[in-house]
């Protein structure tokens, strides 16, 4: 059975620095972005591509997307086989190549999760994440390499 669900994000772009796009380097890559009923997210460009560091790039927000899409796949595959989840965080990094047009893709994804559960099968535990990644649907969405190097560990 296909359900179909619908995202709606608003973006402006708040870079004008009186100039417009009058130069490559006249124009700041600062926006916001929102979503109704959510704080808003202050976006730019990675400092390579003249941003601002303190801002969120669209880079690390994919890499976030997917780190978040299989905690929350993970959790609910962890449930449903009866492994109880007390903590989890993850470290997930990933590689985007830059081509001479100026263009460029991410290349490959990975995920680090360490999990901590309450005691039960830590095997199972591990082998999970490979459930939990079929049904992430951003790593679905994706066409390069999402990769895991999961840590169980027993709460002690």
């Amino acid at each position: 059975m296909k359900t179909d669900h619908d995202f709606a994000v608003s973006l402006e772009w708040t870079g004008d620095r009186g100039s417009g796009t009058s130069g490559y380097k006249a124009y700041g890559r600062d926006h916001v972005l929102r979503a109704e009923g959510k704080h808003e997210i202050s976006g730019s460009s990675d400092r390579v591509f003249h941003g601002d560091v303190d801002r969120w790039n669209p880079e690390e927000m994919l890499i976030a997307a997917l780190s978040q899409c299989h905690l929350l796949s993970y959790l609910h595959v962890a449930a449903s086989n009866g492994v109880v989840v007390v903590g989890y965080t993850d470290a997930a990094t990933g590689v985007m190549t830059t081509t001479a047009d100026g263009g460029g893709h991410f290349t490959s994804v990975t995920l680090r999760p360490t999990v901590t559960i309450a005691g039960g099968d830590a095997d199972l535990a591990l082998a999970l994440h490979h459930e939990a990644s079929t049904k992430c649907f951003i790593a679905s969405s994706v066409n390069f390499p999402v990769g895991h190097e999961p840590t169980i560990l027993l709460q002690a």
